[in-house]
């Protein structure tokens, strides 16, 4: 039962992706026909490959991590706090800022994992793109002969599937019918790419990076029954 975690021991987590280039056209040769073979069942005859590159980011074969948020509690008596911290920069820098953090201060088996369809996408994503860095997997990445029940990840959409593998529901669409208080966000994740290359806007997508870690940890909260976040308990670090 989720009462039974001790929350201190909890990473969340969410990821901030873009194609790895600014365009189709700045692509070598070979990689552009790799990324119009891989896209061809999910374009048909809809997009050429150079218009449906704009969805590359969401592939770590054809993407890369710009920003990882990460938050964790920090209990000291009965006052709680919720500490927001982002990895930003060269993506192997912060792959390997991010590992020394899993390493350092997330490593024992108690430890746990958590972000909103991190299973499907966040936690395989920051795994192959280390290894295209030739970074080695921390433990709490590497899922290689684990038990289904060794596996140290949460994941809230899951959580909210209840067995349900046809189910899909937002992180937005959940903190909106679990009466979560919804930030005050100026972009959604289809606009990344766009702010990214076009505005080179970085610190707009870590905020909003940030409050998708907020409100993950809130839908946590609520799926085990806790009180929510207060504004003064969220603590930017």
């Amino acid at each position: 039962m989720l009462k039974r975690l001790n929350l201190d021991n909890l990473l969340f987590l969410d990821i901030e992706t873009v194609p790895e280039r600014p365009s189709f056209t700045t692509l070598p040769e070979e990689k552009q026909q790799l990324w119009e073979q891989k896209s061809k069942y999910q374009r048909k005859d809809e997009f050429s490959p150079e218009e449906f590159y704009d969805r590359a980011g969401i592939w770590a074969e054809f993407g890369k991590i710009i920003c990882i948020s990460v938050g964790y509690f920090a209990f000291k008596g009965d006052i709680r706090t919720f500490r927001v911290t982002t990895f930003h920069g060269e993506e192997a820098q912060l792959l390997q800022d991010f590992k020394q953090l899993l390493n350092s201060h997330f490593n024992q088996a108690k430890h746990l994992l958590c972000a909103h369809n991190g299973k499907e996408f966040d936690f395989p994503y920051i795994a192959r793109r280390m290894l295209i860095h030739g970074i080695g997997l921390p433990y709490k990445l590497d899922l290689f002969g684990k038990k289904p029940w060794e596996v140290p990840h949460l994941d809230t959409m899951e959580l909210w599937k209840f067995g349900d593998y046809k189910h899909f529901s937002s992180l937005r669409l959940m903190a909106h019918v679990l009466g979560i208080p919804s930030p005050k966000e100026d972009m959604e994740g289809s606009m990344v790419r766009d702010v990214y290359y076009e505005e080179n806007d970085l610190d707009r997508i870590i905020t909003y990076c940030e409050l998708d870690v907020v409100t993950t940890a809130q839908v946590f909260l609520r799926l085990r029954g806790d009180d929510l976040l207060t504004e003064d308990e969220i603590k930017k670090v």
